[in-house]
């Protein structure tokens, strides 16, 4: 087998980083994404796209670190490049607040971030109801900027995009050799995998450019994310909530909870909406599986249900995405090898 061709369902964050991954990583390959829903109209365009990692209680935390890290050593070569502007990456420095002191005070990626510290009481000051606090210097992507940017790159490494609806990843034989499943909470359908449910968030994107340091409440739930264009105010977790259209209560609580941590967001104005549906499982589902119906036989590499951590660990379980898509690629080709000798 020559050329193996390969495609990936879906075009969020983890479809396309895992593209670029296979295109620039597996020789001999084509790379086709496929998606019903491109930029801006993904899941991942509506994700604050910040560097702070969630952890998946039934994932090693080594193997989190690592993806962690890969990720952050990733996003940081293109902050420090002349792309940061186009790929929508940049440094942020800001504060996790706490409300009681949390059982772990160091968490598992303090030595990945930069300058990882406990808050001074000077510092917590500002913060009346809070009694601790980290302090550290991240990364954050602009979602759509940055998924633009890795669009970009896919075609440049010789991917094709192609806007389709898949109801079947049966569809896609014979036509490609190997599937790459990114399709989110799409996976309910196309994996037949119900432990994969939406957990709704809405958020706000507010013109409030005096704001430069991040805010987020230790529980992950009220959050302020300077950007480059805008500032996002979060949040919401709705478990099982299918509903993609704004609430104006959950809006005005949001705006309310983030003005009681940073008063000067009275002032914000062009509020806008958005809401996204973080495809959560009690871990990610990174591995193999070899579809057979009849005689025909279809390898498949899954690599969704991230939640609410996705951009925290993306090029890291994509590079693990890929390390799995090469092991396929390498069964495919080691039979005619073995028949030519």
């Amino acid at each position: 087998m020559d050329t193996v061709r390969v495609a990936v369902v879906g075009a969020g964050v983890m479809g396309l980083s895992t593209a670029l991954c296979i295109s620039k990583s597996i020789p001999r390959c084509s790379v086709t994404v496929i998606s019903d829903k491109f930029t801006p109209d993904t899941t991942s365009d509506v994700a604050a796209g910040i560097l702070i990692p969630h952890a998946y209680s039934d994932t090693p935390i080594h193997e989190q670190k690592q993806w962690f890290r890969e990720t952050f050593d990733h996003l940081f070569a293109i902050a420090n490049s002349a792309e940061a502007r186009e790929a929508g990456v940049h440094l942020v420095s800001g504060w996790q607040i706490f409300r009681s002191v949390p059982t772990e005070e160091v968490p598992f990626w303090a030595d990945v971030v930069l300058g990882f510290r406990k808050m001074t009481e000077a510092e917590l000051k500002k913060f009346p109801q809070h009694v601790f606090g980290q302090a550290f210097t991240t990364l954050k992507c602009e979602s759509s900027a940055y998924l633009a940017w890795l669009e970009k790159r896919v075609k440049e490494s010789g991917g094709l995009i192609l806007a389709r609806r898949i109801e079947d990843l049966w569809e896609l034989h014979p036509s490609f050799d190997i599937v790459i499943n990114c399709s989110g909470l799409g996976s309910r359908q196309l994996a037949g995998d119900l432990e994969i449910f939406p957990v709704r968030g809405q958020l706000l994107k507010v013109q409030a450019p005096w704001v430069k340091h991040f805010i987020r409440d230790g529980s992950g739930l009220t959050y302020i994310y300077p950007g480059i264009s805008s500032v996002t105010l979060g949040g919401t977790r709705q478990k099982g909530d299918w509903n993609l259209s704004p609430d104006a209560e959950i809006s005005r609580d949001i705006l309310s909870r983030c003005c009681a941590l940073e008063p000067s967001l009275h002032g914000a104005w062009d509020i806008r909406e958005r809401v996204g549906l973080r495809p959560f499982r009690a871990g990610v589902r990174l591995q193999k599986e070899l579809l057979v119906q009849g005689g025909r036989r279809l390898p498949v590499v899954h690599h969704y249900g991230h939640g609410s951590g996705g951009f925290s660990v993306h090029w890291g379980t994509a590079l693990e995405a890929s390390r799995l898509a090469n092991k396929c690629v390498q069964d495919l080709r080691t039979p005619i090898s073995k028949s030519k000798l």
